[in-house]
Order: structure tokens, then C-alpha cells, then sequence
């Protein structure tokens, strides 16, 4: 992925008839000399300045800043508006690379502007950036581009990830309030093991009476938390470096990614959101004239879920062999049996694209509600384990004073 970098020139200037020089901030050689072509200079010699340390930007794996979907719907939006109103390939790109916040998606657009200028094809230059620009999005551009309907493809675009930005937004706010209670929790836990308990653990101590076994762990765990905290951050530093590096390799996804679909009070919106997306997806490839079986192969490596991408692949298989849409849908195990009957409906009226936005609609609704209900459902929940957890613990630490008060009661 390039990034935004100041270049040194020395170019021809036609009006002058001398050299001149100067530097510029570009994403490659190629996008400075677009530039400089575009203000009539002929480029002699470019050359990348050097920076320091403290201004060399550092990119920490499994932490780089993706760019958003409404990012890039903002950007399909606007770039069919421009489009559509007659202006030219080259210079909509160049309004849009001047306007865009994300530093990401700028240096992406600015080095698409330079390729397109020297002659490539827009969708295979956003090919080569799909990091930024995903085989969803830039398959529907190929083929606006090929059927001379860019600004309707543009526009396709851009209603799908402002649904997938909405849908996203809704998943955040269904998982951000039980990660922050959770959070609080560990977090009040570890400060009552590691100032609190200590103090218990002096006052038991100059009683010089026996603990009961649940004090005696507590007390331990406590005395050992100088090395036990450490340990905890760096199975966990550890732990995020293995998932990173594996989450999207064929082993891991075989095992995580059906069983997200089966998770108990996750599962069915895990569900929800993967039907969503994947109606809402396959709707768009149809609308723009993208082949069934290519359109499929797009969406399935588009559903981020394993156990969907491998029943889209015997979707494929069936349908090669001239067989229905809805019949493997029905069999994948995966989709619920509304979506297959309306598939089936879709097909025998042939309005296949339709149905599946209307699919999307539902399922979309269907994750809103769902959001709602899981949030008021999990409060509930931790508020009785950390009500549990806290309260073992206070127990635990009275529970000497307890037998200690039994013991003179019976003298």
C-alpha cells in the first residue's frame, strides 16, 4: 500500500525554457509525474527525501487502520455524482483524492489516478490496492465499466456499504456496553486482589489464626500477583499475535467460524449478519450484471465466515451441473429456511436480485432487533456474575472473622 511521501524534481518548464526545481507529496514516482505534467512541466529527475525517525510512519501488525465502509461509500457516492454529471475519469479522482479525510484511501486513489493516466483500465487499478478497495467493490466497477454504466454501478457501490457501514455501526453498539462492563469488572477484580486483599492478609496474620481454604487461595493468589500480572499481559500480548497471524488461515477459520454460528445468544445474530451481508452482496453483483456463478464466487470470499464461503462454493457446484439456486441454499445448513423458500420464488419469477434485496431488508431489521434484545439480555447476565465474582470474594475475606467470632462464642 503506498503512502503519502515528499519527493524531490527537477523538471522542464515549456513557458520558461529553463529547470526548475522544488519538491512535491505524492504515492509513488508515477503519481509525481502525473503532477507535474498536469502543471506542464516535463519531469528530468525525481527523487524520494529522506526523513527521520520521528517522522517515519510505523505500522504495527494486526494494528494498521483500515479503511472504513462508509469511507467507501462516501466515496462511491461522490464519485458517481461526478460521474454522472459528465465529468472526466481523471479528473473526478482528483477531486476525490483532495477531499477525502482517510490518509489510507487518499494515497490509494492518488497512485489509481497516476495507473489510470498511464492506461490502465479504473477497475484493474483499484485491483491492485485490494487492501482498500475490496473484489466485492471492484468487480461491480468492471463490469459498469465494461457495460458503460459506471455511475449506476458507482451508485450500487455505495448503497451496499452505506448498508454495511449501518450494519457494522449496529454490531458496536450491541458489543461496546458488555465489553466495557467486562472490562470494569476484570479490572475491580485485579485492584481488590492486588490492594485490598493484602490488607485482610495482615489483620488474619496478627490474629495467628487458621484460614479456611477459599481465604488461604485468595490470600496466595494475591501474594503472587507480582509475577502473575505480568504473566497475564504477555499471554495476552501473545494470544492477539497468534490471532492476528491466524484468523484468516483455513485451519483456524474451519474451526472458529461455524462455531460463531452456534454460539449460544451470539449465534443467531452472528447468523443474521452473514445472511444480511450476503443477500445484500449477491443483490448488488445481480443488479450489475454480474454472472450468477462469478457473482457467488465474489460474495462467498466476501461473507468473512468460513462455514457461508464453503456452502456458496457447493451453491457453485450445483449450479454448474444446471441445477437450482435454492436447493443447496436449503441443504447448507447455514441459511434459515425463509431464505431458501424465497430464492426459490425469485428464481421461478425471475426476479432473483429482487427478492434477495428484499432478503437483506428483512435480515438487516431482523440485526437491529437483535442488537436491542442481546444488549438487554446480557446486562442482566453480568451484572449476577460480577455480582457473584465480587461477592465470593468479599465473603471469602470475611469468612476468618467468621470463625473466629464462632470460636469465642463458644468459650
Amino acid at each position: 500500500m503506498p503512502l503519502i511521501q515528499e519527493y524531490s524534481y527537477r523538471a522542464i518548464d515549456p513557458t520558461g525554457g529553463g529547470v526548475v526545481k522544488g519538491t512535491i507529496e505524492a504515492a509513488g514516482e508515477n503519481a509525481v509525474t502525473s503532477k507535474l505534467r498536469a502543471q506542464g512541466l516535463t519531469p528530468l529527475e525525481i527523487q524520494l527525501q529522506s526523513k527521520s525517525g520521528l517522522n517515519t510512519e510505523v505500522t504495527i501488525p494486526g494494528f494498521e487502520k483500515q479503511v472504513k465502509a462508509k469511507s467507501l461509500a462516501v466515496f462511491a457516492k461522490q464519485m458517481a455524482g461526478l460521474i454522472n454529471a459528465g465529468l472526466p475519469l481523471l479528473r473526478t479522482l482528483t477531486i476525490l483524492s483532495e477531499q477525502t479525510d482517510d490518509r489510507r484511501l487518499q494515497a490509494a486513489i492518488i497512485s489509481v489516478h497516476a495507473e489510470v493516466e498511464s492506461g490502465a483500465a479504473f477497475s484493474a487499478a483499484l485491483e491492485k490496492h485490494g487492501d482498500v478497495f475490496p473484489p466485492l467493490m471492484v468487480n461491480v466497477i468492471r463490469v459498469g465499466e465494461t457495460g458503460g454504466f459506471l455511475g449506476g454501478a458507482l451508485d450500487s457501490v455505495a448503497r451496499t456499504y452505506s448498508n454495511e457501514a449501518e450494519l457494522r455501526n449496529k454490531i458496536r453498539a450491541a458489543v461496546t456496553y458488555p465489553i466495557i462492563v467486562l472490562i470494569i469488572a476484570i479490572l475491580g477484580v485485579v485492584a481488590m486482589v492486588t490492594f485490598i486483599v493484602p490488607v485482610f492478609a495482615g489483620m488474619f496474620t496478627s490474629l495467628g489464626s487458621q484460614l479456611p481454604l477459599p481465604t488461604q487461595i485468595l490470600v496466595t493468589i494475591s501474594q503472587n500477583m507480582w509475577w502473575i500480572l505480568p504473566l497475564l499481559f504477555v499471554v495476552v500480548a501473545v494470544g492477539w499475535l497468534l490471532w492476528t497471524q491466524n484468523k484468516n488461515t483455513e485451519g483456524y477459520r474451519k474451526v472458529v467460524d461455524p462455531f460463531k454460528l452456534k454460539m449460544p445468544i451470539f449465534g443467531p445474530l452472528v447468523t443474521k449478519i452473514a445472511v444480511a451481508r450476503f443477500a445484500r452482496n449477491l443483490a448488488m453483483m445481480l443488479d450489475a450484471g454480474v454472472p450468477l456463478i462469478q457473482a457467488l464466487d465474489v460474495v462467498g470470499k466476501a461473507s468473512s465466515n468460513w462455514a457461508v464461503e464453503n456452502a456458496v462454493r457447493e451453491i457453485q457446484e450445483s449450479i454448474r451441473e444446471g441445477k437450482s439456486f435454492s436447493a443447496p441454499l436449503a441443504k447448507a445448513g447455514v441459511f434459515p429456511p425463509m431464505v431458501a423458500q424465497m430464492v426459490s420464488v425469485g428464481e421461478e419469477s425471475g426476479t432473483l436480485a429482487q427478492m434477495l434485496g428484499s432478503i437483506a431488508d428483512f435480515y438487516e431489521n431482523e440485526v437491529e432487533t437483535a442488537t436491542e434484545q442481546l444488549t438487554s439480555t446480557i446486562e442482566p447476565i453480568l451484572i449476577v456474575l460480577i455480582g457473584i465474582v465480587i461477592g465470593g470474594m468479599v465473603i471469602t475475606l470475611y469468612l476468618p472473622i467468621f470463625s473466629i467470632y464462632g470460636e469465642l462464642s463458644n468459650q
